[in-house]
C-alpha cells in the first residue's frame, strides 16, 4: 500500500494501482446509498488523469448525481454513504454537522493497550513540513474526539482488535490518535504501522463497520452494518 508523497513543488506524484475489486451497494433507495468502499480505492478522483478511477467515479455510471457525504483515506474499506441528489445531499450534511451521525470503525492496533477504553482527546493540525501528514498540536489543531474500545488481544500477533467511535471527524484522525495512543494501526505507512521485521501486510488495517442516522425522508432511524473483512 502506499500513500501519495508530495515533491518540494508540492506537486502530487501518487499513482493509485488498479483497484480491481468492486463497490459493494450495501443499502439503496429512491434518496440514498449506502456502499461498500474497497481498501485501495480513492472516495474521489484525483488530480492526476491516471488517478481517475475513484467510488464517486464508479458511482456517477450508473447514479449521475450520487454526492458523497463523507469520505474514506485510500487504504481505509468499509461504509460510505451516499445522496442520490442535491436536495438529499443539503439534507445528509446537517446531520453530519450536527454530529448526529454516529459512525463505528475496527482496526488492528500494533501491541497491547494498557486500558480496554476510552476518549482519545487531541487536536489535529497540517504539518506543513510533512504534508500529507497531519500532527497532533495543542496551539494549532482543531479539536478531535475519539472513544475506544479494546475487543481483543492476540498475544501471538501481539495485536489489539479494537473499535473506534469518532465524535469529531478530523482528516486522519483515527490514524493520528492511534499513533498518539503509541499503539499506530496495522499497516498505516503515514503514522508508524509498518515496522521492520513484521510481516508486511496487503492493506490498512481500518474498517467502517456500521453508521447510524435519520432517514431524509422518512425520518426514521437508520443503522447500516457492513461486516469487518480482517
Amino acid at each position: 500500500m502506499m500513500t501519495p508523497t508530495m515533491t518540494s513543488t508540492a506537486i502530487d506524484t501518487f499513482i493509485a494501482p488498479p483497484c480491481l475489486a468492486q463497490i459493494q451497494i450495501l443499502y439503496e433507495d429512491e434518496a440514498i446509498l449506502a456502499i461498500d468502499k474497497p481498501s485501495g480505492l480513492l472516495s474521489l478522483s484525483g488530480k492526476n488523469p491516471l488517478n481517475l478511477d475513484s467510488v464517486h467515479y464508479r458511482l456517477v455510471q450508473d447514479f449521475a448525481d450520487a454526492r458523497l457525504l463523507h469520505r474514506l483515506d485510500f487504504g481505509t474499506s468499509g461504509i460510505i454513504l451516499v445522496a442520490r441528489n442535491k436536495h438529499i445531499n443539503g439534507l445528509l450534511t446537517q446531520q453530519f454537522q450536527n454530529r448526529s451521525v454516529t459512525k463505528t470503525y475496527q482496526a488492528l492496533l500494533m501491541g497491547k493497550l494498557s486500558t480496554d477504553s476510552g476518549v482519545i482527546d487531541a487536536p489535529i493540525a497540517k504539518d506543513a513540513a510533512l504534508f500529507p501528514r497531519l500532527k497532533i498540536c495543542e496551539l494549532e489543531g482543531k479539536s478531535a474526539m475519539t472513544e475506544y474500545k479494546v475487543l481483543s488481544y492476540c498475544e501471538q500477533t501481539d495485536l489489539s482488535r479494537v473499535q473506534f467511535t469518532p465524535i469529531t471527524g478530523r482528516t486522519h484522525q483515527l490514524r493520528l490518535h492511534s499513533q498518539h495512543l503509541g499503539h499506530p494501526i496495522l499497516g498505516c505507512d503515514l503514522y508508524g504501522g509498518i515496522v521492520d521485521g513484521r510481516e508486511p501486510v496487503s492493506r490498512m488495517m481500518l474498517h467502517a463497520q456500521s453508521l447510524a442516522f435519520t432517514h431524509p425522508l422518512t425520518g426514521g432511524d437508520m443503522q447500516i452494518n457492513c461486516p469487518c473483512p480482517f
